[in-house]
């Protein structure tokens, strides 16, 4: 059954994409958090740019409907194996070197 609950759409999938995406977007966040470490109260006029880089990368991915439907699909794998063994597995977290 591939019926998602409200809170499966509206909270955890979008979960899972943030964490995605910022995975994917490991550059610019790097580039935004060694920014806002150099400028401290200045960040927000200084580190304009990378906030904006950052800001991008995101939304191209929480808008981009297939990469949805890959987060969907992960949700949904990760749903089904709950209900076979009744493990609730911990995301991994890839990180890039």
């Amino acid at each position: 059954n591939s019926k998602l609950r409200h809170v499966e759409k509206d909270v955890l999938i979008p979960q899972i994409m943030r964490d995605r995406a910022k995975e994917r977007c490991s550059d610019e966040v790097r580039a935004f958090t060694k920014c806002c470490q150099e400028t401290g109260l200045l960040m927000v006029a200084k580190c304009r740019q990378e906030n904006t880089a950052l800001k991008d990368c995101l939304v191209g991915y929480y808008t981009d409907p297939l990469f949805y439907e890959e987060c969907k699909a992960e949700y949904l794998k990760q749903r089904e194996e709950y209900r076979k063994t009744g493990i609730k597995k911990k995301r991994q977290r890839h990180t890039s070197n």
